[in-house]
């Protein structure tokens, strides 16, 4: 196994998520866990993540020294490469200038590390300080034009750094590179499956549960599908999944979600009709992290009542939740050392209700989820659809929810998704939606002034979620669908394409 040692960065978890897709197994640890317990866990390589911090200031997240005696193999990242620079001995300074984005690594070896790369290689920063002056021993590895530094090695110690990230997606060697820092540097064994993984899922959870009940939220997405699944499959009819219909969800999905379950042995089921409690909950709630907050803690009432009238006779003592890596890297739950960028509906859960919190997918990313659903034979036409979020179209709403703007939401994301899938597009994007901004525009239509809503489509290439591409959508199909939203959708006079990256940008709009 591979630790990865956790700084803070949002892409912490990606780097132990590329290793298992690697087929090695990564436990992710935070960044001060002493020397002694990281060697009982007998890792045959350690990666020291990125993070928000600088090196240069005070107080910032440093690790245990000792580290660098065991003899295991460590590969810095971004602000990893700076620490272990400055704490072995060379100097780290803010740069005149800074890498954010794709910029053009130039390789002095293609050995190593970077064996079977091509000397020249795009790959993705993110950094303002740069490493100025190597440790004793050190050797550079790579350069750009504004990082002299930016790969550097102590090959007889095992020690080596990168400032960029190989992890995203946007570093087109990075899967090669960590591969060579793997099997080549730290001889590691290709023993991390899916399927056994899905095994050993639900052993955990007939092992914590016993005999007791379980409540799990369905939100109608594949994450929350999923785990019910894995629930289901290790303690039957004592879950109890209640699919609470917020109103926010896509057209017919709350529908199309309970006669699934239905169908397939889910006979404890409860489907609760909450829409009038939602929208009167987020009237006049523009702030995204309000609208999140008031969503989880009404989720938590319903759930509360639907306990009280209809499952007060079982001996519930878990909530089950479909919370996946990505939904807590962003939350700052896995770090002490992370930025907050924004919290999660179904992380946000009081203490009151009084159960344990069960998260059979809290440590899986959105495509090996779908993998495990694979496994679990679920249908393709859910397993596939694209990622749903939580709070539904109240984060696509932007500014003040109301009956009208979902109304004009939920109608243009349902031509959006038809039009794609009619043309075949909709299996290459990773995800798709629609957006309502919270201004009007002027128009001319029928030959008369309007001053009506914008929509704006959002596509994205991803693996994950954790970064992506924007999707590039063939020009004759994004005419079409603009002009069926326009002529369709009521309220709605323009229509336009999102062609903005993650990062910098985040793909929901909140």
């Amino acid at each position: 196994m591979v630790v990865v040692l956790n700084f803070g960065s949002q892409f912490a978890h990606l780097i132990a998520r590329r290793v298992r897709e690697l087929g090695v197994r990564a436990e992710v640890l935070p960044f001060d866990t002493p020397a002694p317990e990281i060697q009982r866990h007998q890792p045959v390589g350690i990666i020291f993540s990125g993070g928000p911090a600088s090196v240069i200031e005070k107080g910032n997240p440093r690790p245990d020294k000792n580290i660098f005696t065991l003899g295991i193999p460590v590969l810095g990242i971004c602000y990893g490469h700076q620490l272990m620079a400055q704490m072995l001995g060379g100097e780290v300074t803010t740069g005149e200038r800074w890498e954010f984005g794709k910029e053009i690594l130039t390789l002095n070896t293609r050995q190593g590390l970077f064996n079977g790369l091509r000397t020249r290689e795009v790959v993705w920063f993110s950094h303002g300080d740069h490493v100025t002056r190597l440790p004793k021993g050190f050797i550079d590895l790579a350069s750009t034009p504004a990082c002299a530094h930016a790969a550097f090695a102590d090959a007889k110690r095992g020690l080596f750094g990168i400032q960029f990230h190989p992890e995203v997606s946007h570093t087109a060697c990075g899967t090669k590179l960590l591969a060579n820092f793997l099997f080549s540097i730290c001889k590691a064994k290709k023993d991390w499956r899916i399927p056994s993984l899905m095994r050993s899922i639900v052993l955990d959870i007939k092992q914590e549960v016993g005999q007791k009940h379980v409540v799990g939220g369905i939100s109608g997405g594949v994450d929350s599908l999923v785990a019910a699944t894995l629930l289901h499959r290790a303690i039957g009819n004592r879950l109890h999944p209640v699919l609470v219909d917020t109103g926010l969800s896509r057209e017919g999905e709350v529908a199309q979600v309970g006669s699934y379950l239905r169908h397939h042995g889910f006979k404890t089921l409860h489907v609760v009709d909450a829409a009038e409690i939602f929208l009167r909950r987020l009237r006049g709630v523009t702030d995204p992290e309000q609208k999140r907050k008031a969503i989880g803690h009404t989720f938590i009432e319903v759930f509360e009542k639907t306990i009280r009238t209809k499952l007060k006779k079982y001996p519930i003592a878990y909530l089950a939740q479909g919370t996946i890596y990505p939904d807590r890297i962003e939350s700052a739950s896995i770090s002490k050392a992370a930025a907050k960028i924004k919290s999660h509906h179904n992380l946000t859960l009081p203490e009151k209700l009084g159960f344990k919190i069960l998260e059979p997918l809290r440590d899986l990313y959105k495509d090996e989820v779908r993998r495990v659903g694979e496994s679990l034979e679920l249908p393709k036409k859910l397993l596939w659809r694209h990622p749903f979020p939580g709070p539904g179209l109240a984060v696509r709403i932007v500014g003040e929810v109301t009956q009208e703007r979902l109304k004009i939401l939920r109608a243009a994301d349902a031509i959006f998704i038809e039009e794609l899938q009619k043309s075949g597009e909709y299996k290459k994007i990773w995800q798709a939606f629609a957006a309502l901004l919270p201004l009007k525009v002027v128009g001319v239509m029928g030959d008369a002034r309007t001053y009506d809503s914008v929509i704006v489509l959002r596509a994205v290439d991803s693996v994950d979620g954790m970064s992506a591409d924007w999707h590039k959508m063939p020009d004759e199909l994004l005419e079409k669908i603009s002009s069926a939203i326009v002529g369709k959708v009521r309220g709605v006079n323009r229509v336009l394409y999102d062609v903005t990256q993650k990062p910098p940008a985040t793909i929901e709009y909140e």
